[in-house]
Protein backbone atom coordinates (compact mmCIF):
# COMPACT_ATOMS: atom_id res chain seq x y z
CA UNK A 1 0.00 0.00 0.00
CA UNK A 2 1.29 3.69 -1.15
CA UNK A 3 2.46 5.33 2.15
CA UNK A 4 0.07 8.18 3.39
CA UNK A 5 0.79 11.69 2.45
CA UNK A 6 -1.19 14.14 5.06
CA UNK A 7 -0.40 17.55 3.77
CA UNK A 8 -2.19 18.84 0.19
CA UNK A 9 -0.68 20.35 -2.61
CA UNK A 10 -1.41 23.72 -2.30
CA UNK A 11 -2.66 25.99 -5.21
CA UNK A 12 -0.78 28.85 -6.29
CA UNK A 13 -2.28 32.09 -5.49
CA UNK A 14 -1.30 35.68 -6.32
CA UNK A 15 0.38 37.60 -3.62
CA UNK A 16 -2.01 39.78 -1.55
CA UNK A 17 0.15 42.75 -2.64
CA UNK A 18 -0.48 42.71 -6.08
CA UNK A 19 -4.25 41.41 -5.95
CA UNK A 20 -5.95 44.12 -4.26
CA UNK A 21 -5.18 46.90 -7.19
CA UNK A 22 -7.60 44.72 -9.50
CA UNK A 23 -10.47 42.08 -9.75
CA UNK A 24 -8.24 39.98 -11.53
CA UNK A 25 -8.95 35.89 -9.73
CA UNK A 26 -6.62 35.14 -6.52
CA UNK A 27 -6.13 31.59 -7.01
CA UNK A 28 -4.63 30.38 -10.43
CA UNK A 29 -5.47 26.68 -10.03
CA UNK A 30 -3.48 23.75 -10.45
CA UNK A 31 -1.13 22.73 -13.13
CA UNK A 32 -1.34 18.92 -14.62
CA UNK A 33 1.94 17.95 -12.93
CA UNK A 34 0.43 19.43 -9.19
CA UNK A 35 -2.91 17.94 -9.46
CA UNK A 36 -1.75 14.84 -10.38
CA UNK A 37 0.25 15.15 -7.20
CA UNK A 38 -2.53 15.66 -5.28
CA UNK A 39 -4.31 13.29 -6.83
CA UNK A 40 -1.79 10.60 -5.72
CA UNK A 41 -3.22 11.53 -2.23
CA UNK A 42 -6.84 9.93 -2.50
CA UNK A 43 -7.11 6.75 -1.10
CA UNK A 44 -10.06 5.21 -4.12
CA UNK A 45 -12.54 4.48 -1.28
CA UNK A 46 -15.28 2.02 -3.04
CA UNK A 47 -17.98 3.93 -4.85
CA UNK A 48 -20.82 2.73 -2.72
CA UNK A 49 -18.81 3.30 0.53
CA UNK A 50 -17.10 6.47 -0.38
CA UNK A 51 -18.39 9.06 2.73
CA UNK A 52 -17.36 12.07 -0.45
CA UNK A 53 -20.01 11.23 -2.86
CA UNK A 54 -22.56 11.24 0.29
CA UNK A 55 -21.19 14.35 0.99
CA UNK A 56 -21.88 15.92 -2.07
CA UNK A 57 -24.94 17.47 -2.78
CA UNK A 58 -25.13 16.62 -6.45
CA UNK A 59 -23.52 13.15 -5.71
CA UNK A 60 -20.28 13.56 -8.06
CA UNK A 61 -18.29 9.80 -8.21
CA UNK A 62 -15.47 11.63 -6.84
CA UNK A 63 -12.81 8.52 -6.51
CA UNK A 64 -14.03 7.88 -9.94
CA UNK A 65 -13.12 11.19 -11.72
CA UNK A 66 -10.29 11.45 -9.29
CA UNK A 67 -9.02 7.69 -10.43
CA UNK A 68 -9.29 8.95 -13.84
CA UNK A 69 -6.68 11.72 -13.55
CA UNK A 70 -4.12 8.62 -12.24
CA UNK A 71 -4.89 6.02 -14.46
CA UNK A 72 -3.90 7.86 -17.66
CA UNK A 73 -1.66 9.84 -16.23
CA UNK A 74 0.76 9.66 -19.32
CA UNK A 75 -2.00 10.95 -21.35
CA UNK A 76 -3.35 14.38 -19.66
CA UNK A 77 -5.46 14.79 -22.35
CA UNK A 78 -7.58 11.32 -21.44
CA UNK A 79 -7.34 11.67 -17.90
CA UNK A 80 -9.04 15.11 -18.19
CA UNK A 81 -11.57 13.67 -20.96
CA UNK A 82 -12.95 10.39 -18.84
CA UNK A 83 -12.85 12.62 -15.34
CA UNK A 84 -15.09 15.32 -17.43
CA UNK A 85 -17.22 12.62 -18.21
CA UNK A 86 -17.56 11.76 -15.20
CA UNK A 87 -18.17 15.04 -13.48
CA UNK A 88 -20.74 15.75 -16.69
CA UNK A 89 -23.17 12.95 -14.99
CA UNK A 90 -23.95 14.87 -12.25
CA UNK A 91 -23.00 18.09 -12.70
CA UNK A 92 -22.85 20.62 -15.46
CA UNK A 93 -21.25 23.40 -13.98
CA UNK A 94 -17.84 22.07 -12.53
CA UNK A 95 -15.77 25.31 -13.33
CA UNK A 96 -18.05 27.29 -10.97
CA UNK A 97 -18.59 24.51 -8.58
CA UNK A 98 -15.20 24.18 -7.98
CA UNK A 99 -14.52 27.81 -7.28
CA UNK A 100 -17.26 28.73 -5.16
CA UNK A 101 -18.46 25.43 -3.35
CA UNK A 102 -17.82 25.20 0.16
CA UNK A 103 -16.34 21.86 -0.39
CA UNK A 104 -15.34 21.69 3.41
CA UNK A 105 -18.49 21.58 4.94
CA UNK A 106 -19.36 19.03 2.32
CA UNK A 107 -17.54 15.93 0.42
CA UNK A 108 -13.56 17.47 1.60
CA UNK A 109 -15.23 17.73 5.16
CA UNK A 110 -15.84 13.92 5.39
CA UNK A 111 -12.95 13.05 3.13
CA UNK A 112 -11.24 9.66 4.85
CA UNK A 113 -7.76 11.36 4.42
CA UNK A 114 -8.97 14.25 6.54
CA UNK A 115 -9.22 11.95 9.74
CA UNK A 116 -5.27 12.03 9.54
CA UNK A 117 -4.28 14.66 7.88
CA UNK A 118 -5.29 17.23 5.31
CA UNK A 119 -8.65 16.15 3.17
CA UNK A 120 -8.34 15.79 -0.40
CA UNK A 121 -8.21 19.25 -2.30
CA UNK A 122 -11.08 18.01 -4.70
CA UNK A 123 -12.27 21.31 -5.32
CA UNK A 124 -9.27 22.66 -6.50
CA UNK A 125 -9.13 19.40 -8.09
CA UNK A 126 -12.25 19.61 -10.13
CA UNK A 127 -12.16 22.97 -11.14
CA UNK A 128 -8.52 21.90 -12.54
CA UNK A 129 -10.33 19.09 -14.67
CA UNK A 130 -12.96 21.94 -16.04
CA UNK A 131 -10.28 24.29 -16.63
CA UNK A 132 -8.27 22.16 -18.63
CA UNK A 133 -10.70 20.71 -20.70
CA UNK A 134 -11.62 23.94 -22.02
CA UNK A 135 -8.22 25.50 -22.37
CA UNK A 136 -7.71 22.23 -24.53
CA UNK A 137 -10.34 21.96 -26.69
CA UNK A 138 -11.85 18.59 -24.91
CA UNK A 139 -14.99 20.00 -23.15
CA UNK A 140 -15.93 20.98 -27.34
CA UNK A 141 -15.17 17.54 -28.28
CA UNK A 142 -17.43 16.07 -25.61
CA UNK A 143 -20.54 18.42 -26.38
CA UNK A 144 -19.75 17.73 -30.04
CA UNK A 145 -20.20 13.88 -29.66
CA UNK A 146 -23.40 14.81 -27.25
CA UNK A 147 -25.57 16.99 -28.38
CA UNK A 148 -26.49 14.79 -31.45
CA UNK A 149 -27.49 12.09 -28.97
CA UNK A 150 -30.23 14.18 -28.03
CA UNK A 151 -33.81 12.43 -28.91
CA UNK A 152 -36.01 15.68 -28.81
CA UNK A 153 -39.57 14.17 -27.64
CA UNK A 154 -41.80 17.31 -28.69
CA UNK A 155 -42.24 18.67 -24.97
CA UNK A 156 -41.86 22.39 -23.83
CA UNK A 157 -40.33 23.41 -19.96
CA UNK A 158 -40.33 27.19 -19.04
CA UNK A 159 -37.87 27.87 -16.40
CA UNK A 160 -37.83 31.10 -14.38
CA UNK A 161 -34.65 32.45 -13.63
CA UNK A 162 -31.29 32.01 -14.61
CA UNK A 163 -28.71 31.16 -11.46
CA UNK A 164 -27.62 28.26 -10.53
CA UNK A 165 -30.87 26.29 -9.96
CA UNK A 166 -32.59 27.07 -12.85
CA UNK A 167 -29.40 26.21 -14.99
CA UNK A 168 -28.44 23.12 -14.03
CA UNK A 169 -32.53 22.05 -14.59
CA UNK A 170 -32.52 23.70 -17.78
CA UNK A 171 -29.16 21.45 -18.63
CA UNK A 172 -30.78 18.46 -17.11
CA UNK A 173 -34.24 18.78 -19.41
CA UNK A 174 -32.28 19.61 -22.27
CA UNK A 175 -30.06 16.29 -22.30
CA UNK A 176 -33.26 14.58 -21.70
CA UNK A 177 -34.58 15.96 -24.90
CA UNK A 178 -36.88 19.11 -23.66
CA UNK A 179 -37.31 21.68 -25.88
CA UNK A 180 -36.31 24.62 -22.32
CA UNK A 181 -36.79 28.20 -22.51
CA UNK A 182 -35.30 30.16 -19.25
CA UNK A 183 -36.73 33.40 -18.64
CA UNK A 184 -34.26 36.04 -16.76
CA UNK A 185 -35.31 39.57 -15.38
CA UNK A 186 -32.11 41.03 -15.59
CA UNK A 187 -29.79 42.01 -18.54
CA UNK A 188 -27.26 38.84 -18.16
CA UNK A 189 -27.92 35.39 -17.16
CA UNK A 190 -26.50 34.10 -14.55
CA UNK A 191 -28.29 35.08 -10.77
CA UNK A 192 -25.82 35.00 -7.90
CA UNK A 193 -22.96 34.09 -10.28
CA UNK A 194 -23.13 37.06 -11.97
CA UNK A 195 -24.32 39.83 -9.88
CA UNK A 196 -23.46 38.04 -6.21
CA UNK A 197 -19.69 36.76 -6.43
CA UNK A 198 -17.09 39.08 -7.40
CA UNK A 199 -14.64 38.74 -10.20
CA UNK A 200 -11.77 37.93 -8.14
CA UNK A 201 -13.77 34.67 -6.72
CA UNK A 202 -15.18 34.09 -9.77
CA UNK A 203 -14.32 35.21 -13.30
CA UNK A 204 -17.41 36.35 -15.01
CA UNK A 205 -15.54 34.62 -18.56
CA UNK A 206 -16.45 31.54 -16.71
CA UNK A 207 -19.55 31.67 -16.06
CA UNK A 208 -20.27 32.87 -19.61
CA UNK A 209 -18.57 30.12 -21.11
CA UNK A 210 -20.59 27.70 -19.03
CA UNK A 211 -23.67 29.81 -20.75
CA UNK A 212 -22.32 29.21 -23.90
CA UNK A 213 -22.79 25.24 -23.11
CA UNK A 214 -26.26 25.38 -22.17
CA UNK A 215 -27.10 26.86 -25.45
CA UNK A 216 -25.52 24.28 -27.28
CA UNK A 217 -27.67 21.91 -25.65
CA UNK A 218 -30.51 23.87 -27.23
CA UNK A 219 -31.49 25.89 -23.81
CA UNK A 220 -32.80 29.35 -24.93
CA UNK A 221 -32.28 32.06 -22.70
CA UNK A 222 -34.43 35.29 -23.10
CA UNK A 223 -32.99 38.23 -20.48
CA UNK A 224 -34.88 41.40 -19.11
CA UNK A 225 -38.24 39.30 -18.62
CA UNK A 226 -40.17 39.92 -15.77
CA UNK A 227 -42.16 36.64 -15.22
CA UNK A 228 -45.61 38.25 -14.00
CA UNK A 229 -44.77 41.86 -15.43
CA UNK A 230 -43.73 41.43 -18.88
CA UNK A 231 -44.92 37.76 -19.14
CA UNK A 232 -48.27 36.69 -16.94
CA UNK A 233 -47.60 33.29 -15.18
CA UNK A 234 -50.71 31.88 -16.62
CA UNK A 235 -49.19 32.76 -20.25
CA UNK A 236 -46.27 30.88 -19.52
CA UNK A 237 -48.63 27.82 -17.67
CA UNK A 238 -50.36 27.72 -21.63
CA UNK A 239 -47.72 27.63 -23.53
CA UNK A 240 -45.39 25.12 -21.52
CA UNK A 241 -46.03 22.02 -20.48
CA UNK A 242 -44.38 22.47 -16.99
CA UNK A 243 -42.47 25.30 -15.06
CA UNK A 244 -39.54 25.33 -12.94
CA UNK A 245 -38.89 28.31 -10.32
CA UNK A 246 -35.50 29.52 -9.37
CA UNK A 247 -36.14 32.96 -8.40
CA UNK A 248 -33.49 33.03 -5.64
CA UNK A 249 -33.18 35.11 -2.92
CA UNK A 250 -32.50 38.35 -4.07
CA UNK A 251 -34.25 40.32 -1.42
CA UNK A 252 -31.73 41.70 1.22
CA UNK A 253 -32.68 41.87 4.88
CA UNK A 254 -32.26 45.39 6.60
CA UNK A 255 -33.29 45.49 10.33
CA UNK A 256 -34.54 48.86 10.86
CA UNK A 257 -31.78 50.61 12.69
CA UNK A 258 -32.29 54.35 13.53
CA UNK A 259 -30.76 55.88 11.02
CA UNK A 260 -30.33 53.48 8.23
CA UNK A 261 -31.73 55.21 5.29
CA UNK A 262 -28.65 57.90 5.31
CA UNK A 263 -26.64 58.47 2.40
CA UNK A 264 -23.70 55.88 2.14
CA UNK A 265 -25.95 53.08 3.44
CA UNK A 266 -26.05 50.15 0.95
CA UNK A 267 -27.29 46.62 1.06
CA UNK A 268 -25.28 44.18 0.06
CA UNK A 269 -27.01 43.26 -2.63
CA UNK A 270 -27.02 46.34 -4.17
CA UNK A 271 -23.37 47.00 -3.50
CA UNK A 272 -21.93 43.94 -5.58
CA UNK A 273 -24.56 44.44 -8.03
CA UNK A 274 -23.21 47.58 -9.17
CA UNK A 275 -19.53 46.14 -8.65
CA UNK A 276 -20.28 42.70 -10.35
CA UNK A 277 -22.70 43.00 -12.89
CA UNK A 278 -22.68 46.65 -13.70
CA UNK A 279 -18.59 46.83 -13.44
CA UNK A 280 -19.06 50.19 -11.18
CA UNK A 281 -15.40 49.03 -10.86
CA UNK A 282 -14.65 50.22 -14.37
CA UNK A 283 -16.34 53.66 -14.32
CA UNK A 284 -16.36 55.92 -16.16
CA UNK A 285 -16.15 52.61 -19.53
CA UNK A 286 -18.97 51.02 -17.90
CA UNK A 287 -21.63 54.15 -16.84
CA UNK A 288 -22.75 52.63 -13.72
CA UNK A 289 -20.95 54.72 -10.70
CA UNK A 290 -20.75 52.87 -7.36
CA UNK A 291 -19.68 55.88 -4.29
CA UNK A 292 -17.23 53.99 -1.87
CA UNK A 293 -15.99 56.46 0.87
CA UNK A 294 -12.31 56.47 2.58
CA UNK A 295 -13.57 54.37 5.40
CA UNK A 296 -16.38 51.55 5.02
CA UNK A 297 -18.42 49.59 7.41
CA UNK A 298 -19.30 45.83 6.09
CA UNK A 299 -21.74 44.51 9.12
CA UNK A 300 -21.90 40.50 8.72
CA UNK A 301 -19.99 37.39 9.14
CA UNK A 302 -20.63 35.41 5.68
CA UNK A 303 -19.37 35.12 2.65
CA UNK A 304 -21.37 37.44 1.32
CA UNK A 305 -19.86 39.98 3.88
CA UNK A 306 -15.99 38.70 2.67
CA UNK A 307 -16.97 39.48 -1.00
CA UNK A 308 -18.74 43.11 0.06
CA UNK A 309 -15.08 43.66 1.96
CA UNK A 310 -13.08 42.46 -0.29
CA UNK A 311 -14.57 44.75 -3.78
CA UNK A 312 -14.37 47.63 -1.12
CA UNK A 313 -10.63 47.42 -0.55
CA UNK A 314 -10.15 47.39 -4.15
CA UNK A 315 -12.21 50.38 -4.43
CA UNK A 316 -9.32 52.36 -2.05
CA UNK A 317 -10.92 52.20 1.08
CA UNK A 318 -10.01 51.23 4.46
CA UNK A 319 -12.17 48.67 5.20
CA UNK A 320 -13.63 46.84 8.46
CA UNK A 321 -15.91 44.19 9.06
CA UNK A 322 -18.09 44.34 11.60
CA UNK A 323 -19.93 40.85 13.50
CA UNK A 324 -21.95 40.61 16.58
CA UNK A 325 -19.78 37.24 17.28
CA UNK A 326 -16.71 36.14 16.93
CA UNK A 327 -14.06 34.54 14.21
CA UNK A 328 -15.26 30.88 15.02
CA UNK A 329 -18.91 31.62 14.76
CA UNK A 330 -18.45 33.18 11.03
CA UNK A 331 -20.20 31.37 8.25
CA UNK A 332 -17.85 32.06 5.75
CA UNK A 333 -15.25 30.33 4.19
CA UNK A 334 -12.10 29.46 6.00
CA UNK A 335 -10.36 30.69 2.66
CA UNK A 336 -12.47 33.96 1.90
CA UNK A 337 -11.79 35.05 5.68
CA UNK A 338 -7.97 33.97 5.02
CA UNK A 339 -8.44 36.30 2.28
CA UNK A 340 -9.37 39.20 3.59
CA UNK A 341 -7.70 39.17 6.61
CA UNK A 342 -4.12 38.55 3.97
CA UNK A 343 -5.38 41.89 1.91
CA UNK A 344 -5.62 44.04 4.97
CA UNK A 345 -9.39 43.85 6.24
CA UNK A 346 -9.82 44.51 9.56
CA UNK A 347 -12.00 42.75 11.75
CA UNK A 348 -13.84 43.80 15.07
CA UNK A 349 -16.02 40.95 16.90
CA UNK A 350 -18.26 41.15 19.24
CA UNK A 351 -20.21 44.65 18.36
CA UNK A 352 -23.78 45.34 16.73
CA UNK A 353 -24.92 48.04 15.01
CA UNK A 354 -27.14 50.63 17.65
CA UNK A 355 -28.14 53.74 15.39
CA UNK A 356 -26.43 54.93 11.86
CA UNK A 357 -24.93 58.44 12.64
CA UNK A 358 -25.59 61.30 10.13
CA UNK A 359 -24.29 65.02 9.18
CA UNK A 360 -26.30 68.28 8.67
CA UNK A 361 -26.45 66.81 4.94
CA UNK A 362 -27.68 63.52 5.57
CA UNK A 363 -24.82 61.41 4.65
CA UNK A 364 -23.21 58.79 6.90
CA UNK A 365 -20.29 60.47 9.43
CA UNK A 366 -20.53 57.40 12.20
CA UNK A 367 -21.86 54.31 13.89
CA UNK A 368 -22.69 53.35 17.36
CA UNK A 369 -22.02 49.95 18.13
CA UNK A 370 -22.91 48.43 20.89
CA UNK A 371 -21.01 45.64 22.80
CA UNK A 372 -21.87 41.60 22.78
CA UNK A 373 -21.20 38.60 24.90
CA UNK A 374 -21.53 35.03 24.02
CA UNK A 375 -24.49 33.04 25.78
CA UNK A 376 -26.12 29.73 25.24
CA UNK A 377 -26.04 28.08 21.71
CA UNK A 378 -29.04 28.90 19.29
CA UNK A 379 -31.26 27.16 16.49
CA UNK A 380 -28.23 27.51 14.12
CA UNK A 381 -25.73 25.59 16.72
CA UNK A 382 -23.70 29.31 17.36
CA UNK A 383 -23.81 30.89 20.36
CA UNK A 384 -26.09 33.35 20.48
CA UNK A 385 -25.10 37.28 20.84
CA UNK A 386 -26.31 39.46 24.04
CA UNK A 387 -26.26 42.99 24.08
CA UNK A 388 -23.96 44.43 27.05
CA UNK A 389 -25.22 47.53 26.91
CA UNK A 390 -22.01 49.10 26.86
CA UNK A 391 -21.12 51.33 23.54
CA UNK A 392 -18.55 52.81 21.29
CA UNK A 393 -18.78 55.39 18.53
CA UNK A 394 -16.64 54.83 15.18
CA UNK A 395 -16.52 56.90 12.09
CA UNK A 396 -17.41 55.39 8.92
CA UNK A 397 -18.88 57.15 5.71
CA UNK A 398 -20.08 54.22 4.01
CA UNK A 399 -21.90 50.91 5.17
CA UNK A 400 -22.56 47.75 3.51
CA UNK A 401 -25.44 45.59 5.51
CA UNK A 402 -24.44 42.03 4.87
CA UNK A 403 -27.12 40.17 7.33
CA UNK A 404 -28.80 38.26 4.40
CA UNK A 405 -31.36 38.14 2.14
CA UNK A 406 -34.86 36.50 1.53
CA UNK A 407 -37.03 35.61 -1.69
CA UNK A 408 -38.49 38.15 -3.50
CA UNK A 409 -42.22 38.65 -2.78
CA UNK A 410 -43.13 40.39 -6.23
CA UNK A 411 -43.22 37.20 -8.15
CA UNK A 412 -45.34 35.29 -5.64
CA UNK A 413 -47.49 38.11 -5.66
CA UNK A 414 -48.05 37.83 -9.21
CA UNK A 415 -48.42 33.99 -8.83
CA UNK A 416 -52.28 32.77 -7.90
CA UNK A 417 -52.40 29.39 -5.54
CA UNK A 418 -48.35 29.45 -4.83
CA UNK A 419 -48.15 28.67 -1.60
CA UNK A 420 -45.33 30.00 0.39
CA UNK A 421 -44.04 30.41 4.27
CA UNK A 422 -43.64 33.05 6.60
CA UNK A 423 -40.36 33.53 5.19
CA UNK A 424 -41.30 34.18 1.68
CA UNK A 425 -40.18 30.64 0.93
CA UNK A 426 -42.14 28.61 -1.52
CA UNK A 427 -43.35 25.23 -0.28
CA UNK A 428 -42.58 22.24 -2.39
CA UNK A 429 -43.19 18.61 -1.82
CA UNK A 430 -40.62 16.00 -1.78
CA UNK A 431 -40.37 16.14 -5.62
CA UNK A 432 -40.08 19.96 -5.32
CA UNK A 433 -43.72 20.55 -6.76
CA UNK A 434 -45.30 23.26 -5.41
CA UNK A 435 -48.79 23.67 -4.76
CA UNK A 436 -49.64 23.86 -8.14
CA UNK A 437 -49.36 21.27 -10.52
CA UNK A 438 -46.91 21.03 -13.09
CA UNK A 439 -45.09 24.00 -11.22
CA UNK A 440 -41.80 22.67 -9.24
CA UNK A 441 -39.33 25.08 -7.62
CA UNK A 442 -35.89 25.06 -6.20
CA UNK A 443 -32.73 26.65 -5.13
CA UNK A 444 -32.99 29.69 -3.10
CA UNK A 445 -36.54 30.47 -3.92
CA UNK A 446 -37.54 27.35 -1.56
CA UNK A 447 -34.31 27.10 0.98
CA UNK A 448 -33.92 31.01 1.79
CA UNK A 449 -30.18 31.95 1.00
CA UNK A 450 -28.13 28.76 0.95
CA UNK A 451 -25.15 27.61 -1.35
CA UNK A 452 -24.61 27.14 -5.29
CA UNK A 453 -24.27 23.65 -5.12
CA UNK A 454 -27.47 23.20 -2.53
CA UNK A 455 -29.56 25.26 -5.42
CA UNK A 456 -27.98 22.99 -8.25
CA UNK A 457 -28.37 19.66 -6.75
CA UNK A 458 -31.96 21.21 -6.46
CA UNK A 459 -31.84 21.76 -10.30
CA UNK A 460 -30.93 18.69 -11.09
CA UNK A 461 -33.64 16.86 -8.56
CA UNK A 462 -36.29 18.95 -9.96
CA UNK A 463 -35.50 17.93 -13.78
CA UNK A 464 -35.72 14.31 -12.83
CA UNK A 465 -39.32 14.79 -10.65
CA UNK A 466 -40.34 16.75 -14.40
CA UNK A 467 -39.54 14.26 -16.69
CA UNK A 468 -41.35 11.55 -14.42
CA UNK A 469 -44.14 13.97 -13.98
CA UNK A 470 -44.56 14.54 -17.37
CA UNK A 471 -43.89 10.61 -18.94
CA UNK A 472 -46.77 9.90 -16.30
CA UNK A 473 -49.29 12.59 -17.56
CA UNK A 474 -48.52 11.44 -21.32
Amino acid sequence: MPKLIKERVPTPERPPEERVKDFKEVNLGYTWELALKEAERCLQCPKDYAPCIKGCPVNIDIPGFIGALRKYRDDPDKAVREALKIIWACNSLPAITGRVCPQEEQCEGVCVVGKVGDPINIGKLERFVADYAREHGIEEELLMEEVPKIQKNGKKVAVIGAGPAGLTCAAELAKMGYEVTIFEALHKPGGVLIYGIPEFRLPKEIVERELAKLKELGVKIETNVLVGKTITFEELRGEFDAIFIGTGAGTPKIFPWPGVNLNGIYSANEFLTRVNLMKAYEFPEYDTPIKVGKKVAVIGGGNTAMDAARSALRLGAEVWILYRRTRKEMTAREEEIKHAEEEGVKFMFLVSPKRFIGDENGNLKAIELEKMKLGEPDESGRRRPIPTGETIIMEFDTAIIAIGQTPNKIFYQSVPGLKVDKWGRIVVDENLMTSIPGVFAGGDAIRGEATVILAMGDGRKAAKAIHEYLSSSS
